[in-house]
């Protein structure tokens, strides 16, 4: 492991020279890295490195330690310094330090394998009567918390009909009749419009004074107010789309991706554009929005020259990434790509349609290996609630599975 490398590139987002003495910068770069190897929670990551003493020596310590190295809370801050830029830098460099740049005569060589995908945020499934049972219950909250600091003798408190609304989303939450369903969604809808209509009556009073709220009450309103918006406007046109809808309210940066997968229609997280060569696995595009993947093969095909130094010959990619634009591209390049040509089909032998029928299958590895990042890493599953501590955790898992293959380049067994 190159972890002198490794910790300069940390030392660009901390700055270890000031404050009190922190944390060993290998000791946090090999925390992440058994973290999600084993797919550990914060708290076991760290309880198992304090009853390890393999795992320790993994980390640089010269004797074992059998206190905490560090809170697991420190995860948290962790995640939200590094993000996906060094964790980006980081597999570059596992690269760089296997393949360093080429002879400039070489100009072609190698396969780039090319896929896109969704990692899933941990996240309820989105109802939206569930979603405007949550929005009321964080409007009535708030209510409260207005009413207990302005309470006097003549203050009276907003009536909000909670325990009505609280027996109807009851009653027809378990429902699927579509007429009960919008009964119970056009209720939902007034009694979160009645709240926030509270909500500004009693801020109004505020005018002129300190502001009552916490920023994260104040963001709250923000959320709630938008997804009543994007509810009120499916609720009258009757559709179940709208332009970046919000599906949680703790997160609401996680947009609905439609895939069109067998068994599982929609996802809900970040789309990846991946590229897989010399068994390195890459995120070149990481997007919160849907967006077609095939604008993706141009900037792969050039990242995998900033890291080696020229073009792959061969890009296997789905039928997607046979647009027009990339087909020129590619042939002004001197690129070939797996896709049928184009016109009227050319007569093959046998021998040859077995040979593109190969090539083709060649693609399946980067399936499998996405497959493998969510069943053995946890891609599907990204516990992180916000967007750059999710950024990060994608990064880190990306980083852990090209370790991997790290030490078997070098012959080595973790």
């Amino acid at each position: 492991m190159p972890w002198d490398k490794l910790v300069l590139l940390l030392s660009e987002k901390y700055d270890f020279s000031k404050g009190s003495k922190g944390v060993n910068p290998r000791v946090i770069i090999g925390a992440l890295i058994v973290k999600h190897k084993l797919t550990l929670t914060d708290d076991e990551t760290i309880e198992l490195i304090s009853e390890n003493p393999y795992i320790q020596f993994f980390l640089g310590f010269t004797q074992f330690k059998s206190e905490p190295i560090f809170s697991p809370s420190l995860f948290v801050d962790i995640r939200k310094r590094l993000g996906k830029e060094i964790f980006t830098k980081f597999n570059e460099l596992l690269i760089k330090s296997t393949h360093p740049l080429a002879d400039k005569s070489i100009t072609h060589k190698g396969d780039l394998k090319i896929d896109a995908t969704v990692a899933d945020q941990e996240i309820r499934y989105p109802n939206d009567l569930s979603l405007l049972n949550e929005a009321r219950l964080k409007t009535e909250k708030i209510i409260d918390q207005l009413f207990e600091l302005a309470r006097d003798e003549k203050s009276v408190k907003p009536k909000t009909y909670r325990r009505k609304a609280n027996d109807i989303y009851l009653k027809e939450a378990k429902k699927k009749q579509k007429k009960d369903i919008r009964k119970a969604l056009r209720f939902s809808l007034n009694c979160v419009k009645r709240n926030l209509g509270h909500i500004n009556k009693m801020l109004d009073k505020y005018e002129n004074k300190d502001f009552p709220l916490e920023y994260k009450y104040l963001r709250q309103l923000w959320i709630i107010q938008t997804l009543w918006d994007q509810q009120w406007e499916m609720f009258i046109t009757h559709t179940n789309t709208c332009k970046h809808r919000i599906v949680s309210l703790s997160q609401p940066h996680v947009r609905p991706i439609v895939r069109g997968k067998q068994g599982k229609m929609v996802e809900f997280g970040s789309k990846l554009g991946l590229s897989l060569f010399e068994e390195y696995f890459t995120a070149d595009t990481l997007s919160w929005d849907a967006y077609n993947e095939q604008s993706d093969l141009i900037i792969q095909a050039g990242n995998y020259k900033r890291l080696l130094g020229y073009y792959p010959e061969l890009i296997l990619a789905d039928k997607i990434y046979w647009t027009n634009k990339n087909r020129k591209w590619c042939k002004e390049n001197g690129i070939r790509l797996t896709a049928t040509p184009k016109g009227r089909p050319v007569e093959k032998t046998a021998h040859q349609k077995r040979k593109e029928k190969k090539e083709f299958a060649r693609r399946n590895h980067v399936e499998g290996k996405i497959g493998n990042a969510k069943q053995a890493y946890n891609l599907n599953q990204i516990k992180a609630k916000l967007k750059n501590t999710s950024e990060s955790w994608i990064g880190a898992t990306l980083f852990v599975m090209n370790i991997m293959n790290f030490a078997n380049i070098l012959n080595l067994t973790f």
